[in-house]
């Protein structure tokens, strides 16, 4: 038996209450406990003066998770897409004896504290009713389960694919091998083009774009949402599922052959390979000529590539490498195609951003099986230098700006900043890099 409560500026309760599908969900605002109070021991003195056999009591929503809220339904799911309403018919009285329906809402994408990516994701409505009452027939029938997620939100950021949807999605429908149907609210054409190949690897089903379905489809069991635990992470300790099992599944998608990084022996003369992820708009390195130079002579075979959309070929030119670097940005998202064991070197730019490389790629790279070296630039490896005096907040007081808002942070050190590395200052990082292949 579960009963959820939450008190907040007036006292929510949640209960679940087993009415044939086995799963209900009420949710209302109580402004006097004692009402509250009253309505639970209604609920209690419900179930004991009730058969037995129906009191299979169980949540079927998870709303207290800081990244995204989830609800998991079994029975008769009805989803009328065009109406963005998913029903869960009942055939039994419910046991408070009433003639009503419960109903709450849902928005199916995993960053559900930031309120700009979530304006642009569609809202769900959840209802509870009697297959008496109004309740929509169905139009087609489907025997697999499905899974209702959204690609609004920051999909086109390579670091957001995946960790606001592929690896929550990797998490949520992997248990099914291939046997789930997935609905798509906000779908985006060329975003699917871009991951089909892991999409049809999660799924044996043609994708179902709900939002223009104007008929009634009919499920035995969907959920909601998806399932998430960190930045570009998994908590094993939460999930069947770890980084490794997400980057094995990777490889195989991808056909990506080597599995592991190249281990280094004293006289044998093998050439790591190193990447240099290039950008062009923001955050560019100013001096990538100098960087691939110093590293040839220290023993590297070295690729200045920046990264593209084609994924199958992208893919593959990371996994060939023993080593990638690059200025903290989404394109070091890439590194979920590196080999194991391969090493990780993230700069860092000027503001402050020390946490924020850490908690985005830092403990990522560690939960992949990456050896992680960072290298935080100084004043004089900024592009801001020449734009502003050097007694300015943004160079000596970065946390000034990042009071302002997330905006105004990125405004300057996101959007208006590039890097001139230290070549001198910067060898001893490729050499550390050169000693953990040794490792």
């Amino acid at each position: 038996m579960h009963l959820f409560i939450s008190l907040r500026s007036a006292v929510n309760y949640r209960v679940s209450i087993g009415v044939g599908l086995r799963m209900l969900l009420t949710t209302e605002k109580i402004s006097n406990p004692m009402q509250l109070f009253g309505l639970m021991f209604a609920f209690f003195l419900s179930l004991c003066l009730s058969d037995s056999k129906n009191q299979s009591i169980e949540p079927i929503c998870n709303i207290s998770a800081p990244r995204s809220d989830l609800c998991q339904m079994t029975g008769d799911i009805r989803i009328h897409g065009n109406s963005s309403t998913i029903f869960i018919a009942s055939t039994q009285q419910d046991n408070f004896g009433g003639n009503y329906s419960w109903s709450w809402t849902i928005k199916p994408y995993a960053r559900k504290g930031d309120k700009t990516a979530m304006a642009k994701v569609r809202k769900f409505t959840v209802k509870v009713g009697k297959v008496s009452q109004e309740i929509l027939n169905c139009t087609r029938n489907r025997n697999v389960p499905a899974i209702v997620f959204s690609t609004a939100g920051y999909m086109g950021n390579h670091f957001h694919d995946f960790t606001d949807v592929l690896i929550p999605l990797f998490l949520t429908s992997r248990e099914f091998n291939g046997e789930v149907q997935f609905l798509i609210t906000n779908k985006k054409s060329w975003w699917i083009r871009k991951y089909e190949t892991v999409l049809k690897k999660l799924s044996r089903y043609e994708i179902i774009d709900i939002d223009k379905e104007e008929g009634v489809l009919c499920f035995p069991s969907m959920i909601v949402g998806l399932k998430t635990h960190k930045e570009l992470s998994i908590d094993p300790s939460k999930s069947p599922y770890s980084m490794k099992d997400f980057k094995r599944f990777l490889r195989s998608s991808y056909s990506l052959k080597r599995e592991t990084a190249i281990k280094l022996r004293d006289g044998e003369g093998k050439k790591p390979r190193l990447l240099i992820i290039s950008r062009r708009r923001t955050r560019s390195f100013m001096n990538k000529g100098e960087i691939a130079s110093l590293a040839r002579s220290l023993g590297y075979d070295v690729v200045v590539k920046e990264a593209y959309s084609n994924l199958s070929q992208f893919s593959e030119l990371v996994n060939s490498c023993d080593v990638m670097m690059g200025v903290h940005g989404a394109g070091l998202t890439n590194m979920v195609f590196l080999p194991e064991n391969a090493v990780l070197i993230q700069v860092v730019p000027l503001g402050r951003m020390a946490w924020l490389a850490k908690t985005d790629f830092g403990e990522p790279a560690k939960d992949m099986n990456l050896r992680y070296l960072e290298y935080e630039i100084r004043e004089g490896e900024s592009s801001l230098i020449h734009q502003y005096p050097l007694d300015h907040q943004v160079l000596r007081d970065p946390y000034s700006i990042s009071k302002k808002g997330w905006d105004a942070f990125r405004a300057i050190y996101m959007d208006k900043q590039d890097v001139k590395i230290d070549i001198s200052r910067f060898r001893k990082t490729l050499l550390e890099a050169l000693k953990l292949l040794h490792m």
